[in-house]
């Protein structure tokens, strides 16, 4: 069952690159390219990877593939709701932290990127940085769906200074901010994180947070002292 779900969806990437992509705008491109940067994005998803870093990636010896081509690329799997960028959120700071404005790369659900890398239970497993980073894309996808009853949208946030928040929802009133970690070795650097990030933010123009909480992979949900929430996956909610 597993096997058959996987290579139902390896079929599907197929597919995409071989057909559906030349639908959306009549533009037809070679399957290969596709497939390498959809490689590519799979190797970077839940980063701000630049279009020049998969460019780089996804281009093979005496074939190289432009920046222009892979955003080009990137807005027709965009259109075929294959993949989905992550914006940054552009708040009102206390600070004068100069913002980083790339997105993080998603496909609309990880188990295309995990396609894509041909990824499997055992390699994950062997591989938890990776495994780490598809978790993170799993709960984007969570929560943009669970936020879209609220009117919610899901951003990220960095800055300069090298301080990067995973998750912000903002409804337009309100919004609320959330670190990911598949385990909970890093939940107090990431319950600091959350803290030095909320004070940065100017609370008396955008309110101050809902929540801050930090998603992890199991366990139980209960709040820290410091006031951050600590929610396994399986708790999240509309």
């Amino acid at each position: 069952a597993l096997e058959d779900a996987a290579r139902a969806v390896r079929d599907y990437l197929d597919q995409i690159s071989r057909t559906d992509i030349r639908m959306v705008d009549g533009v037809r491109r070679d399957p290969q390219r596709v497939q390498a940067v959809v490689q590519s994005l799979a190797r970077n998803v839940a980063t701000q990877a630049a279009l020049t870093k998969i460019a780089g990636e996804a281009s093979a010896p005496g074939m190289p593939i432009l920046d222009d081509t892979v955003a080009s690329y990137l807005s027709a799997l965009g259109r075929l709701m294959i993949v989905e960028d992550q914006p940054a959120w552009n708040t009102h700071l206390r600070s004068s932290h100069q913002l980083r404005t790339t997105p993080t790369r998603h496909f609309v659900d990880p188990s295309l990127a995990a396609a894509a890398l041909r990824a499997s239970p055992e390699s994950l497993l062997r591989d938890l940085n990776t495994f780490g980073l598809l978790f993170e894309s799993l709960v984007i996808r969570d929560l943009r769906v669970y936020s879209q009853p609220l009117s919610g949208e899901v951003f990220h946030y960095r800055d300069h200074s090298g301080l990067e928040v995973d998750a912000i929802i903002d409804t337009g009133n309100r919004w609320a901010a959330f670190e990911v970690k598949l385990g909970p070795g890093h939940i107090d650097e990431a319950a600091a994180n959350l803290t030095r990030f909320a004070d940065r933010v100017d609370t008396s123009k955008r309110g101050e947070p809902a929540v801050l909480g930090v998603i992890v992979g199991s366990g139980y949900g209960y709040v820290r002292d410091d006031g951050v929430h600590i929610i396994p996956i399986g708790a999240l909610a509309p």
